[in-house]
């Protein structure tokens, strides 16, 4: 295997992948995450089982692919990470500086929920699981062991009680008297809660060893955390479909129902989900591929990834579903009383249907193991993404490289301490409901505007043909300048659309911290339109003739000095003919 290349040039500084699996695999931790078992499942079964694969599949071929392409495209093409890489188009360079600050708001709150199976793997490691059964210190008069006729039917009247009187299931009393030690809402945050501090700072230690070198040391630790997932799942799988009562969960998974398709809120969330799932906007595709060696095939690695990752989410809804059914043979309850989505399935129905199998705490420290892994995969990218824009605007610091990491890692472990406080995790599901869910479309909005119709679709589609020495077809031309924008468009109306306002456990959030949520949001959309007013502000001329300036692409092209001379004489050429 070699090793990154030294030589001096611009590229060279920056690094390279040592081999092309390390750039795929971090492709794949990325992408697969925690949305994949926690969110695609309950979507799954809501929205019409089977026959939501019909929409998801139909928005990852229009949408999902071809603006991860789009993406892989602009990195590897430039060299450079999402601040820098708007030189394309230097007015809209605020939308990267978009995605540097959404970066850090969400890893501050997204640490908190990795520190979450850090505790409960660490509280697994005994004979029996302390979430089985009432009757220990964090438990309630209202906790309720679902065993038997009597304690089922009391615990499926819940809807009709008030939110404080509803009985809880043993495990849903673990989770938040024992390891949140959760207050009674957003206005009482509390002190901090000891043992989930020690979780977050030693998933800071964990990512910080991980990304100190970058992409060397990224590169080697891909090989196990993202294949790891990978082998929890399948063992997951065997365990589960193996279970009494697991047919009868993957049913409910997965038998269509056709007239869901009529529904267009069926279509939004597979729009959504696609592209949540993927990840684009976020800078970590972009970035990941501007450490590829400048022939590398794109296209290719953007048709593999995306079909992996959305095989994974499918795959993880066998997994929960046929362990759910198991929960539902051993109850009685329903599955569809036990489907959930989000937190409570990964930590309060799942955990609960776990502690009713043989070897409960085996199975517990795979699934809490797999979590963690899914989770930090996705944060080195993410904030690998923080470093090298840093380091692409200020390259003086590229020697400095692991003082930048380490103070990141600093700045966002303080960020992050309210998120472990007793009222951190209302401020996690604030944040996490508003700070990303507009902007970061936004961003890829702008990305497809910039390239398809201000850069120009044609000449774009030049430079990834002088790349990557391939054709690109009419396919993608088509997509980049008409259907992207529109399905983008049309996940960020809906979004808006279908927005409710965030609550947590029956807890209504108060005006003011809705406020802060929106703020959360805003603080990163603003870049966009703040930055663009700067740059005009400060080039000379007329209106007309700032707006040309700044949308007319500045120092544009390879990052190696050989490839752009080699760039430049093909586009003379092209122009000459």
């Amino acid at each position: 295997m070699t090793t990154a290349t030294t030589i001096t040039t611009p590229t060279a500084k920056r690094g390279h992948w040592a081999s092309k699996t390390e750039f795929i695999l971090s492709c794949i931790g990325y992408a697969i995450g925690l949305g994949n078992v926690w969110r695609f499942p309950y979507l799954c079964y809501r929205n019409g089982g089977g026959a939501f694969l019909v929409p998801y599949l139909l928005m990852l071929v229009l949408c999902g692919i071809p603006l991860f392409f789009l993406e892989t495209c602009l990195g590897q093409f430039s060299g450079t990470g999402c601040i820098t890489v708007f030189k394309i188009v230097p007015l809209l360079k605020g939308a990267g500086i978009a995605i540097v600050v959404l970066n850090l708001i969400c890893n501050a709150y997204y640490i908190a929920i990795i520190s979450y199976p850090l505790l409960f793997l660490w509280r697994s490691l005994q004979a029996q699981l302390p979430w089985e059964s009432c009757g220990n210190a964090w438990n309630t008069p209202r906790c309720l062991e679902l065993r038997g006729d009597q304690h089922v039917e009391l615990f499926l009247n819940n809807s009709a009680m008030a939110i404080g009187d509803r009985y809880r299931t043993p495990a849903d009393e673990f989770f938040h008297n024992e390891i949140l030690h959760i207050s009674e809402g957003i206005e009482q945050m509390g002190g901090i809660v000891w043992p989930l501090l020690l979780c977050d700072v030693i998933a800071w230690i964990v990512i910080f060893g991980c990304i100190a070198k970058g992409v060397q040391s990224v590169g080697k630790v891909v090989y196990c955390t993202a294949t790891f997932p990978f082998a929890i799942l399948a063992v997951l799988l065997v365990r589960g479909i193996t279970l009494p009562g697991a047919l009868e969960g993957i049913k409910f998974y997965i038998m269509p129902q056709w007239s869901q398709l009529l529904n267009l809120r069926v279509w939004a969330d597979a729009a959504i989900q696609i592209f949540y799932s993927l990840g684009p906007g976020w800078g970590g595709i972009l970035n990941m591929a501007s450490y590829n060696q400048f022939k590398n095939n794109t296209k290719l690695d953007s048709i593999v990834i995306p079909i992996v990752n959305c095989g994974t989410s499918i795959l993880a809804g066998f997994v929960v579903f046929s362990v759910l059914g198991y929960f539902s043979h051993q109850t009685g309850l329903p599955v569809a009383s036990a489907a959930t989505g989000g937190p409570g399935l990964a930590f309060i129905t799942y955990p609960e249907a776990i502690s009713m199998l043989p070897l409960s705490p085996l199975w517990a420290c795979l699934f809490f193991s797999m979590l963690f892994f899914l989770g930090v995969d996705s944060m080195f990218v993410q904030i690998e993404a923080i470093v090298s824009s840093v380091m692409d605007v200020l390259p003086r610091l590229r020697p400095m490289k692991l003082q930048v990491t380490a103070g990141t890692c600093f700045l966002l472990f303080l960020l992050s301490i309210a998120c472990v406080t007793q009222g951190g995790m209302y401020l996690v599901q604030l944040l996490d409901w508003y700070s990303g869910s507009i902007s970061v479309i936004l961003v890829c909005i702008v990305e497809v505007i910039t390239v398809g119709w201000i850069y120009g679709c044609e000449q774009f589609v030049r430079d990834v043909e002088f790349m990557i020495d391939r054709k690109v077809e009419r396919f993608w031309i088509v997509s980049w300048k008409y259907i992207t924008p529109i399905v983008l468009t049309f996940i960020f109306t809906t979004t808006i659309v279908y927005n409710t306002e965030v609550s947590y456990n029956g807890f209504s959030y108060p005006r003011w911290a809705i406020g802060v949520g929106w703020a959360s949001c805003l603080v990163s959309i603003l870049c966009i339109p703040v930055f663009a007013s700067y740059k005009l502000l400060h080039t000379k001329g007329s209106l007309t003739k700032r707006f040309k300036t700044q949308l007319k692409a500045q120092d544009w092209g390879p990052a190696d000095d050989e490839l752009r001379a080699l760039w430049s004489d093909s586009v003379a050429l092209r122009s000459v003919r």
